[in-house]
């Protein structure tokens, strides 16, 4: 089986990937949308106090745009890098999405959507500790990290240089997060991230 063979196959499968979660994303949205809205922290904008019917047209809207840029980047890259940049890539995209994943099905109905600007809980929001949570505090963000790089050494895209570009910004929307989480959770909220580090999970 050639290079070629092999890094068309990977791509497929890590579109199929994609699809799934951008789907259960959601239909998390959808599944929430009947909780009553809470604390927030920062400037949220429309669609993350709730508004999920708008943020899914939305959303559609930014994926089309970031077809349009889909285009490959001008670099010929020798056989062995190519092969490098699949062996690294494609553990680092799928254990992302997978990561990704876990974290969105232990959040159940407490998934909502965040940007830097602000985060948006629910009145009867719950504090999620379990699954990926008791190793990080921020599973899917850390996941989300994982995906971007190894989905940039596996397409190699203008769009997947633009979605790299913008890692940086998930700790921000992280920190947005933990702001409405401490003022609601108290003493519950500090014991935990104590305990629990922020991205990378303790060893040992």
């Amino acid at each position: 089986m050639t290079l070629d063979t092999v890094e068309k196959w990977v791509r497929r499968a890590g579109g199929i990937g994609v699809l799934v979660f951008v789907l259960a994303m959601y239909l998390g949205l959808a599944r929430a949308a009947h909780h009553p809205l809470g604390r927030r922290s920062g400037q949220a904008p429309g669609f993350v106090r709730g508004s999920w019917a708008f943020y899914i047209p939305a959303s559609l809207v930014g994926y089309g745009l970031l077809a349009r840029i889909w285009r490959p980047l001008p670099l010929k890259l020798p056989q062995t890098a190519r092969a490098a940049a699949l062996i690294v890539g494609a553990p680092l995209y799928f254990l992302g999405l997978a990561l990704m994943l876990w974290g969105r099905f232990t959040l159940g109905e407490m998934y909502n959507v965040s940007t830097t600007m602000g985060a948006q809980l629910y009145a009867d929001h719950r504090l999620v500790t379990a699954g990926p949570f008791r190793l990080m505090r921020h599973p899917m963000y850390l996941g989300g990290m994982l995906a971007e790089v190894g989905a940039f050494l596996l397409y190699r895209t203008w769009g997947t240089l633009f979605i790299l570009i913008n890692t940086p910004l998930l700790p921000i929307r992280a920190r947005r997060e933990e702001e409405a989480l401490a003022a609601e959770f108290g003493e519950q909220w500090t014991e935990y991230a104590r305990r629990v580090p922020m991205l990378l999970p303790r060893i040992g």
